[in-house]
């Protein structure tokens, strides 16, 4: 539940999305894919045998879910923009 709640919010299941407006994407490093991730936090949290291409709806997913994981126990504990 808490993974398709975050990707219909953060891209509306585009797995193509780019954000060009918030502040990572003024700073250079805009969020992409179905959760927003940023090249960053794809690269640490990246999992073995998935794509390098950050948007790749597997790779992006798990690096997210590593990341939330990481960062809030749980994707099911994210219940806004992360």
């Amino acid at each position: 539940e808490g993974i398709h709640r975050n990707v219909i919010r953060e891209s509306s299941g585009n797995p193509q999305a780019i954000n060009l407006w918030d502040i990572n994407a003024r700073n250079g490093i805009p969020s992409k894919g179905l959760l927003q991730v940023i090249d960053p936090t794809f690269k640490r949290f990246h999992v073995a045998g998935t794509s390098w291409n950050i948007y790749n709806p597997v790779a992006n997913i798990t690096a997210a879910c590593n990341y939330a994981a990481d960062r809030y126990g749980s994707m099911d504990n994210v219940n806004s923009a992360y």
